[in-house]
């Protein structure tokens, strides 16, 4: 059995944050949640894959895989339809010649509104008739932008206006699978476009610290430049940041069977997907207050592993918190002892365990991807 048909992939990893304010509420206050009766730090899954998305494992190694999130898919046809340009050149900011010919605004407002209408909801009042914006965010893939130029080209030079059918003749516009990786590893869902949806092939839990945690404030104050000291000698701003800092526990599961049919049965590029989003839990967290608490960090152990079992996340193994001085060492060893707990009751859970730990100087990151496939 080779790697690519083991089915799912697994993986575990404990990442240190010193003082730090990665994922915050409405309130400014880093994200919480009670387990085993004590308060953790938390951060939410959506804040975390945002991050991976946005990272340089996904921009670079995954170049032209990578799609859009926006509510503006109708203000960006509209501007492709007004300029004569590809829509492929307006969401990449490039300045190239116009290669269609160019529509007048109120005409392609019509047309816009029609395609971007095709993957969310635009609604269209007698208080804004030229409304473009979505109702909520779509996720729009390359080949769906392609499909979109090619749907620009023909109405632009035929010059035909929109019809009662014609939201029904762009149905097409919608492609699965697709290959851009971040849909087919996150999913997409459009409550009012069903059609839309891509089941998600990566379960991301929220991660959470292994330990008990008090989230503390930290009164600052600012220094005017120009203050001489004349009228008083305050300062010109004070305020409050509130934070925290913690051993994070972090749960990633790849069904590699569904990214692989998400992404049209293109295994090569599923396992290089797999192998950015190891890199990213390895050493990519949240932006969260980056510049005041320079919170960057890489994962001080990591396990992948990989099988047709049905997985479980180790998360049991901290309900208990932590209370030793050395979390990151304690904390392996806690995940280590449940996964060989779990095993000896229910049998083996992986056919390939692999995995670093820093603190112990054994493995290596570019040994795990090796596995990958």
């Amino acid at each position: 059995m080779t790697n690519n048909k083991l089915r799912f992939v697994q993986i575990h990893a404990l990442v240190p944050y010193a003082p730090s304010n990665l994922n915050r509420d409405d309130m400014g206050r880093p994200k919480t949640a009670v387990m085993g009766g004590k308060e953790r730090l938390r951060i939410s899954s959506q804040s975390i894959k945002r991050a991976w998305r946005e990272s340089e494992f996904f921009t670079d190694a995954l170049s032209g895989h990578v799609g859009y999130r926006t509510k503006l898919l109708g203000e960006y046809v509209f501007k492709a339809l007004t300029s004569g340009c590809t829509l492929s050149d307006i969401f990449a900011g490039k300045n190239n010649a116009p290669v269609n010919p160019k529509m007048d605004d109120a005409l392609a407002i019509k047309w816009a509104q029609v395609i971007a209408g095709v993957f969310a909801s635009v609604k269209v009042t007698k208080e804004e008739p030229n409304n473009l914006k979505a109702d909520q965010l779509v996720h729009v893939s390359h080949d769906e932008i392609r499909a979109i130029d090619k749907y620009i080209a023909d109405i632009s030079k035929s010059g035909k206006k929109p019809e009662k059918d014609s939201a029904d003749s762009c149905k097409d516009l919608i492609c699965r699978p697709v290959s851009d990786v971040d849909i087919a590893l996150f999913g997409r869902m459009i409550a009012d476009t069903p059609r839309c949806s891509v089941e998600a092939a990566a379960q991301v839990a929220h991660p959470i610290t292994i330990h008990p945690v008090v989230v503390e404030d930290d009164y600052f104050t600012a220094v005017d430049d120009l203050n001489k000291h004349e009228d008083n000698a305050g300062a010109g701003h004070l305020g409050t940041i509130e934070y925290g800092a913690g051993v994070f526990y972090t749960y990633v599961c790849i069904n590699r069977e569904l990214l692989i049919e998400n992404l049209g049965g293109d295994e090569k590029l599923a396992n290089n997907a797999i192998k950015a989003l190891v890199e990213c839990v390895a050493m990519i967290g949240p932006k969260g207050k980056q510049t005041t608490f320079g919170s960057r960090a890489y994962a001080s152990y990591l396990m992948v592993e990989q099988g047709n079992q049905q997985p479980r996340s180790l998360a049991v193994a901290f309900i208990a918190p932590m209370h030793k001085e050395d979390y990151v060492r304690e904390g392996i060893e806690k995940l280590r002892d449940e996964k060989k707990r779990i095993e000896d009751v229910y049998g083996k859970c992986s056919d390939i365990v692999s995995e670093f730990s820093v603190p112990e100087g054994t493995g290596k990151l570019d040994d795990i991807l090796k596995t990958i496939g």
